[in-house]
C-alpha cells in the first residue's frame, strides 16, 4: 500500500517541497541508453526512491535487474559479460551463459528453465528465452507517493508458444522494499507449457563469510554429486575458493504461505530479504557458487521444483500449462533494511 504521506530522509511531502527545488533531487526515474560495448544501444531505467534504494532496471533484458544498491552497499552479483544487448545474444544450448550479465534479477522461462533439453521435438536453451526478450515499457514515473516501471514483454514464435508477461516494478518514495508483479498469460490458440525461475543473484560485499543465511524450506535436496557433498554445508557462506564447484540445492516451499528468505550481513550492517507466494512459486533452488572471480549466491524461487528442464517436469507429470487465454500471478518483494544479526557483528 502506498503511504498517504511519504517520508523522505525524515521530510514529508511539505516539509519536501520548502527544502528541494524538485522531487529528482532526492528521488527519480531516469531513462537512458548505453553507449559503449557489449551493451551499446540498450535502454536502462534507473529508479532512485530516496530511501537509500537505487536500482538499474533493463528494459532490453525483460525488465529484468542490474545494478543494485542499498545507502551505497552493492548487493548483486556482476557477471564477466556485462548487460549484453539482445542482439549479441545467442539462445542455443548453453550460449546463455555468453550474455548472462548477473544483476538482482535474471528471469529465466517462460517455457523451459535449466538445462539445454529436447522435449516432444523442441529445442529448448538454458533457463529458456525471455530473459533477452526486449519489453515494450508502458510506465516509468514518479506518481504521488509511489516509483512504478512497467511493461509487456512478449515470447513469441510461428507455430509456436505465444506468451505476454506483464511485469510491473514499484516503490513507495522514501522506501527500501522493490515489489515486483508479473502476470503471464497465454495469448496463444494450444496449450502451452510454463516453467518461470526468477534467478535472484546475490554478491559481495552483502555475500560474505561474516553475512548468514537464512532460508526456512521443509526440505532440501542437493542436484547432483557436488552438492551431495556439499549437503551439511549449504547453508554456510563461505570465502572464495580457487576451483570451487557449484552446488544446486532444491528447497521445498509448498503450502508455506508468504515465504521469507534472507542475507545478513551485520559487519556492513545490511540485510536483504525476498519474499515471494508459495501457491504459485513452490520451490527455490539455491545456486552456491563460492569461486574465485565467481562469488554469488543464487535464490531462485521457481513455479516447478525440477532439475531436468521442460523434459524433465513432463516425464515427472509436474510440466505447468496454461490454456489457450489464461494467466497466472506471481508476486515478490525485494526488501533492504540495516542489519537485525546482533550476535553476528564483529
Amino acid at each position: 500500500m502506498t503511504p498517504s504521506s511519504p517520508v523522505v530522509f525524515g521530510a514529508g511531502r511539505d516539509e519536501l517541497a520548502r527544502r528541494t527545488g524538485t522531487l529528482a533531487q532526492v528521488a527519480r526515474v531516469d531513462r537512458l541508453v548505453d553507449e559503449e560495448g557489449p551493451a551499446r544501444g540498450a535502454r536502462r531505467i534507473r529508479i532512485v526512491t530516496g530511501g537509500g534504494l537505487e536500482v538499474e532496471v533493463h528494459p532490453d533484458r525483460a525488465l529484468d535487474l542490474g545494478q543494485v544498491t542499498y545507502r551505497g552497499v552493492p548487493v548483486a552479483w556482476m557477471s564477466p559479460t556485462g548487460m549484453v544487448a539482445p542482439a549479441l545474444t545467442e539462445s542455443r544450448g548453453q550460449e546463455w551463459l555468453r550474455s548472462f550479465g548477473g544483476g538482482l534479477l535474471a528471469t529465466c522461462g517462460l517455457d523451459s528453465f535449466g538445462p539445454p533439453n529436447v522435449d516432444e521435438g523442441v529445442d529448448y536453451p538454458q533457463h529458456g528465452r525471455v530473459g533477452v526478450a526486449p519489453a515494450t515499457v508502458t510506465r516509468a514515473e514518479v506518481r504521488g507517493g509511489e516509483l512504478v516501471v512497467s511493461g509487456l514483454v512478449r515470447q513469441a514464435t510461428v507455430f509456436g508458444e505465444n506468451l505476454v508477461l506483464e511485469r510491473t516494478w514499484s516503490a513507495d518514495l522514501g522506501g527500501a522494499t522493490l515489489r515486483l508483479r508479473d502476470v503471464v498469460r497465454n495469448e496463444g490458440a494450444a496449450d502451452a507449457g510454463h516453467m518461470v525461475l526468477y534467478h535472484v543473484n546475490v554478491g559481495w560485499p552483502l555475500l560474505d563469510e561474516a553475512a548468514h543465511l537464512e532460508l526456512p524450506s521443509r526440505e532440501v535436496n542437493p542436484r547432483d554429486a557436488d552438492a551431495r557433498s556439499g549437503a551439511g554445508r549449504w547453508h554456510q557462506i563461505d570465502e572464495p575458493q580457487a576451483g570451487y564447484r557449484e552446488q544446486v540445492f532444491g528447497h521445498d516451499f509448498r503450502d508455506s504461505g508468504t515465504a521469507v528468505v534472507a542475507i545478513d550481513n551485520a559487519r556492513i550492517d545490511t540485510r536483504f530479504e525476498l519474499r515471494f507466494e508459495t501457491d504459485t512459486l513452490p520451490a527455490l533452488h539455491q545456486w552456491k557458487m563460492s569461486g574465485e572471480g565467481h562469488y554469488v549466491m543464487g535464490l531462485e524461487p521457481v513455479n516447478v521444483n525440477t532439475f531436468g528442464g521442460r523434459a524433465g517436469a513432463r516425464a515427472a507429470g509436474t510440466l505447468p500449462v496454461l490454456k489457450p487465454g489464461r494467466s497466472v500471478s506471481y508476486a515478490l518483494d525485494f526488501s533492504f533494511s540495516p542489519s537485525t544479526d546482533r550476535k553476528g557483528s564483529r
